[in-house]
């Protein structure tokens, strides 16, 4: 069994004459938190889709688990922005994070004693016989970090989930990622428009470029756990890199490529 969950290879979409992503490369061992971080247009979202196996890419590989993905993998998980249009209103949240359960069989039973399981784990204990439109926009997408949760994926996908929270949830929905890192030992890659969210969740920080996209830098983050929205924030070690990271992504001073694994 290979170290690495995830294996991107000469990644390359374009869409029309306008390429996107330019032979990528990148190696995600098991069990690591991933942020991906880099200028708007620089292909973070359309990476994720092309490792979701809902975008057939130009050229390259990726390969799951050990497995080249040609379609979409039963072994993946996504969570997306948009968590109103991810969850359905006429189902209960119970029934909203037990659905992809169904193509992994079992009895309704399991699978709602699964999903009530989840929910528990992202603090939703009690919610599940309530509907979507019933619950705030950061318990909604507590709601999907359950359903993924639920499934018990190999590798979790995050794009810009809590972009559409307020500042209070947002640090509390980060928390809950850094806890379910933490305790299932899940391979997560999230993709985030902020700065500050990349250093404080990721075990590694990699930062795209663009015209055309690819790995500009890969940032390993050291800093003392358990992580605090505070103290860790304060830490002259996040400043340091939260500092580097913005200078990459704005292009000034950055190196062609800087590539560590500790």
């Amino acid at each position: 069994m290979s170290e690495n969950m995830l294996e991107i290879d000469g990644l390359t979409h374009s869409y029309g004459d306008h390429t996107v992503l330019e032979k990528m490369s990148l190696r995600v061992p098991r069990g690591e938190l991933v942020s991906i971080v880099g200028p708007s247009g620089c292909g973070k979202s359309t990476l994720l889709r092309c490792i979701a196996g809902l975008v057939r890419p130009t050229g390259g590989r990726v390969v799951l688990d050990g497995t080249a993905i040609d379609g979409v993998p039963d072994e993946l998980a996504v969570v997306f922005q948009d968590y109103s249009r991810s969850l359905l209103p006429w189902l209960t949240v119970r029934d909203n994070v037990a659905l992809p359960l169904r193509r992994r069989g079992g009895s309704r039973a399991e699978r709602r004693a699964a999903a009530e399981e989840a929910l528990t784990s992202v603090g939703l204990d009690g919610a599940g016989r309530k509907y979507p439109w019933q619950l705030s926009g950061g318990m909604q997408q507590r709601v999907s970090i359950a359903r993924a949760l639920a499934y018990r994926p190999s590798l979790l996908l995050m794009d810009e989930p809590f972009g559409s929270v307020d500042a209070q949830t947002r640090e509390d929905l980060e928390d809950l990622v850094l806890r379910v890192h933490r305790d299932e030992g899940m391979t997560i890659l999230l993709v985030t428009h902020d700065i500050d969210e990349s250093v404080y969740v990721g075990d590694r920080v990699v930062v795209l470029g663009r015209d055309p996209g690819g790995v500009r830098a890969e940032l390993p983050v050291h800093l003392p756990a358990p992580r605090d929205q505070t103290t860790t924030r304060a830490h002259p070690d996040f400043v340091s890199l939260r500092t580097e990271v913005s200078t990459l992504v704005r292009g000034a001073a950055a190196p062609t490529k800087t590539v560590v694994h500790e």
